[in-house]
């Protein structure tokens, strides 16, 4: 079974997933341009259960356009997200996928408010689109 870790910038807030995720997927949403600093984010979710989280962490809850809450867990050292849970998703635990810092994550597979996304950002091909 693959393990995975992630962390935050400094290393005092981790989590560790076992297992493959259920979901990849690239938002360029507002919120999450803002929250990333980049022009979109990216998320891996995995079973609540497959995931260890240690450290301490800092909490922004953001109420997203369908009106169901994210509660963002960040690092109170160095401001790094490392999880977040979503209200419309429970018992699943989205992780940015650069808090893993690996080259070979496998891709995402879907496409979130992808009418907002910059026309120089180029996906695959075969990816899931939603507007």
């Amino acid at each position: 079974m693959t393990t995975r870790h992630a962390s935050c910038s400094c290393g005092q807030l981790t989590a560790t997933t076992t297992g493959e995720p259920v979901r990849i997927s690239v938002c360029h949403c507002h919120a999450c341009q803002r929250r990333t600093g980049s022009v979109f984010g990216v998320q891996a979710r995995f079973p609540q259960d497959a995931v260890t989280v240690a450290g301490d962490s800092t909490v922004f809850a953001r109420t997203g356009d369908a009106g169901t809450a994210a509660r963002f867990h960040f690092c109170p050292v160095c401001g790094a997200t490392v999880y977040y849970l979503m209200d419309a998703i429970p018992g699943m635990v989205a992780i940015p996928a650069g808090a893993f810092a690996d080259a070979g994550f496998p891709p995402p597979r879907v496409s979130v408010y992808d009418a907002r996304r910059h026309p120089w950002v180029r996906l695959p091909d075969a990816i899931e689109r939603f507007e």
